[in-house]
């Protein structure tokens, strides 16, 4: 084999932005041409962004998309190139890539196994293409081979799996190996989740072993469209080894990677990248409000600060977003891509970091009579540390105002121990004016800290603490926050977290004496976690849920039963919460999203029958 340099470069997409779609193509073509790459693999769905949605039925989509391809033929001079896009044929819509070698298509791979669990739904979107199946298309008067179709590009057989084909149980890669490959080239869009990276590494090691071929692997980057984050995974395996290993997350339009495949000259470019979902975390959670504030052309985010878990992670979220921005993309560069506006005096490192952070956050502590002097301190604290705007008020008047006008129209005082939940929503709902006032004066989106577990309860106050247009925390339990801002002290350097840290989470809803604690209102959340594992992400039942944990937790049957009967109905009360809970991002390997990942009835038995036969047992 000749000296053959292969290389895949993923890309930060946006659906149906054609001119940043179509400019970050033509950069990463020139990026690999000037380094004399031969091959190069682009991301699935590259040229209109995978998550146009229903975009995808709108036909207008698909030929604009092939418009675009049409205009990138001239760019891909001395290069073969893979490029995705939707393509109608014979009355179908198919997700394809098509390969352009030396200013000429060569054809379209059509997808065979369609991704439809989880967050996707390509089925609703897209037909399958049946396996060994070779069709022709007609474009501009020529015909092209469309389908199951190999290739030889620069010497090498070429075939293809596309994302989910891989994941298949009869996936294209096995009637590859029988047509003696030699290189598979794999242009996916598979959303970042904790620990997924794991599972990716394994299937293209193996496939590299098991198909004796190059397995090239690109997937695509950033925060698409909103609540999706790709991480841009390059990889390059040939028998069982990795040629190329990216560092993943980064906040580039663009990434290229590429290696000489010479057997006598390999080179392997393995890159440092993240060890666990602490580090994936900050990176993968900044990233996505780094991309959704340049695309949404907004000036930042409002934040109601309270001195608690929830509201400190987003805060350190964002201020981590400016300094890992700084970091990757320099000041010039980051600066211009969120339209900041330099500061007048020459700054560096932290200084400029919380010069920038100071432009793009500002965060408010709307006390009461509640609350206590140790949570404003760590909002306060934890503000100045990073860099953000900080205004401190009480909202008393205001709720006090609220009752005399409750009082009178029921013609009764109200009282703790009859009005407990209506007295601690108006706190929070209260809040919720003036923050959206701030957010709407300052042009910024307004953040809201609800995480998965009160999600999962309910434990939130519609129209109150739930109130923004995103939710960047809601996708996590709450146990994995706790511990999260602990690691962010340590080992990221947010020292302002150290008043936070020391606190227990609490509501601050209730009058002092009460002494109110998250936990004591719903249950231990490590036990809440289990349940939610259990019952929601796999899907058990009550019942299930009880015998699974009766033989791994050392803890009274009748109490587990209970915890669990309060799970359920907490569950099934509150999915009109869920309904109404802002776009969150999607960091686990599930979510409780109704838009994404899990569908619930509004109204339900509310698991009476199960319940009933838990209690008996």
């Amino acid at each position: 084999m000749s000296d053959l340099r292969i290389g895949g470069a993923c890309l930060n997409q946006t659906p149906i932005d054609w001119a940043n779609n179509i400019q970050n193509i033509k950069d990463a073509i020139a990026a690999a041409q000037k380094n004399g790459v031969h091959i190069l693999c682009l991301p699935e769905l590259c040229i209109t962004a995978y998550g146009c949605q229903d975009l995808f039925l709108s036909p207008w989509v698909a030929e604009e998309a092939l418009e675009q391809l049409l205009s990138l033929r001239n760019f891909c001079k001395d290069i073969s190139v893979t490029l995705g896009l939707p393509m109608f044929h014979q009355g179908e819509l198919y997700n394809t890539s098509c390969v352009i070698s030396n200013q000429e298509i060569k054809g379209f791979y059509a997808k065979q196994a369609l991704a439809n669990d989880g967050i996707h739904y390509e089925k609703r979107w897209f037909t399958p293409w049946p396996k060994n199946t070779v069709s022709e298309i007609e474009i501009e008067g020529k015909t092209y081979p469309i389908g199951d179709i190999t290739l030889d590009l620069n010497g090498l057989h070429a075939g293809f799996e596309i994302c989910e084909d891989a994941w298949s149980n009869d996936r294209p890669a096995c009637r590859l190996k029988e047509k003696n490959i030699d290189l598979i080239l794999n242009p996916s869009a598979s959303h970042f989740s904790f620990n997924k990276k794991t599972l990716r590494d394994h299937l293209v090691l193996n496939s590299s072993n098991e198909f004796n071929c190059y397995y090239l692997y690109v997937n695509q980057l950033g925060n698409e469209s909103g609540r999706v984050v790709y991480d841009g995974d390059i990889l390059l395996a040939h028998e069982g080894r990795f040629l190329i290993k990216n560092r993943r997350l980064s906040y580039q339009r663009f990434e290229l990677q590429y290696v000489d495949i010479n057997p006598k000259a390999q080179e392997q470019k393995i890159s440092e990248d993240f060890s666990d979902s602490n580090e994936e975390f900050a990176q993968a959670g900044s990233l996505a409000l780094y991309d959704y504030m340049r695309k949404a052309f907004i000036n930042g985010y409002v934040l109601s600060l309270s001195g608690g878990a929830d509201s400190s992670s987003i805060a350190v979220l964002v201020a981590h977003l400016v300094r890992t921005g700084l970091k990757e993309l320099g000041s010039e560069t980051f600066i211009e891509s969120l339209r900041l506006e330099t500061p007048n005096e020459p700054l560096q490192g932290e200084e400029l970091a919380k010069a920038l952070t100071q432009q793009i956050l500002f965060t408010a502590y709307q006390g009461t009579e509640n609350s206590s002097d140790e949570t404003e301190e760590s909002a306060r604290e934890l503000a100045s540390s990073l860099g953000a705007q900080f205004r401190s008020w009480t909202i008393d008047e205001s709720v006090s105002a609220a009752h005399k006008i409750a009082e009178q129209a029921i013609g009764r005082k109200l009282n703790w121990e009859q009005d407990d939940i209506a007295l601690q929503n108006i706190q929070a709902r209260t809040r919720s004016p003036l923050i959206w006032m701030i957010a709407n004066l300052e042009n910024k989106i307004l953040l809201t800290t609800s995480n998965r577990s009160e999600g999962d309860v309910g434990y939130t106050t519609m129209d109150g603490d739930t109130s923004g247009s995103l939710a960047p925390i809601a996708g996590v339990d709450k146990p994995f926050i706790l511990q999260w801002l602990k690691y962010a002290e340590s080992e990221l350097g947010y020292k302002g977290l150290r008043y936070v840290n020391s606190l227990t989470p609490t509501a601050e809803l209730r009058p002092k004496e009460y002494t109110q604690t998250d936990e004591d209102d719903l249950m231990p959340y490590s036990l809440m976690v289990q349940i939610e594992r259990l019952g929601i992400a796999q899907r058990k039942s009550p019942i299930e849920v009880f015998l699974t944990l009766e033989k791994e937790l050392e803890i009274d049957r009748e109490a587990l039963k209970g915890h669990i009967r309060k799970f359920y109905k907490l569950w099934s009360i509150n999915q009109w919460k869920r309904e109404r809970l802002a776009p969150s991002f999607h960091l686990d390997d599930f979510n409780v999203d109704p838009k994404t990942w899990c569908r619930f009835p509004i109204i339900s038995s509310g698991f009476r029958k199960e319940l009933d036969q838990l209690s008996k047992m």
